[in-house]
């Protein structure tokens, strides 16, 4: 890859980034440098991702930054809480400024072969989404059969999801080409305006055009775009500043 096809990528990626902060011991001062830096010099990030406690303060300091959208997670990292309770975070969540809304569905109940767990935990969140919009996050790395992972997907889609999402970032395998490829063709089968967000251990430029090239073979060369596809990342944006800059890669793992 040229340094002029890196600066292609790092350019579209960082209009697709949900910038991430969802560390079990995060601070207001950490959410203030989240929002600091989601405003950078080439460009805001498409959204910061947050915990639920945190996004009135987020709405606060993104008010005069109106394009970047706030998200936040529900029934997270687990996916093992009531509906009750996850429809009661998300109603606090929208209140609160929430544009999105990343669930976590009972991925366990759904490979021990509950599969209503799963269209009655998304058809209930949608309604409680009101103008937000809902991710759901199938935890793919979890799931790890293929016929899962497509079947997450498909009973996600039908339910109402607006997008489907590989990961928390929270279990050791997360965001991966071959869970995105299931993801992307079962969003291309459905027929339905449905996006993408690989989410997880995507740190370079080099990785996110490899999820970018797979979108465009699967979906078409001008589906990619903030409403239909999103990185869900920490470490993505220091590497997308660094090419953008004209300097040396920066890209660590990271988990999320």
């Amino acid at each position: 890859m040229d340094n002029q096809e890196a600066r292609t990528i790092a350019t579209k990626a960082l209009s697709l980034l949900d910038l991430t902060n969802l560390k079990d011991d995060c601070t207001p001062e950490q959410i203030v440098t989240l929002c600091q830096r989601a405003q950078t010099p080439f460009g805001p990030t498409a959204a910061v991702c947050i915990w639920p406690r945190f996004v009135m303060q987020a709405r606060d300091l993104l008010v005069h930054a109106s394009p970047i959208r706030i998200a936040t997670v529900v029934n997270f990292p687990s996916g093992e809480m009531t509906i009750e309770d996850v429809l009661a975070e998300t109603r606090d969540a929208v209140a609160d400024g929430a544009d999105d809304i990343d669930l976590v569905i009972p991925y366990r109940a759904l490979a021990a072969g509950d599969e209503q767990a799963v269209t009655d935990m998304v058809t209930a969140v949608k309604a409680a989404c009101g103008p937000a919009i809902l991710k759901t996050i199938l935890e793919t790395g979890e799931l790890k059969d293929k016929a899962l992972i497509r079947r997450a997907a498909d009973l996600s889609i039908a339910a109402g999801a607006d997008f489907i999402k590989t990961s928390t970032g929270k279990v050791s395998l997360n965001a991966t080409l071959e869970a995105a490829d299931i993801m992307l063709q079962s969003i291309r089968d459905s027929r339905k305006k449905v996006g993408f967000k690989p989410a997880g251990g995507i740190s370079s430029v080099a990785d996110a055009g490899l999820y970018l090239r797979l979108a465009d073979t699967i979906m078409g060369e001008d589906w990619v775009m903030p409403p239909t596809f999103r990185f869900g990342a920490s470490g993505l944006l220091d590497d997308i500043l660094a090419v953008l800059s004209g300097e040396d890669p920066v890209a660590t793992a990271s988990g999320y």
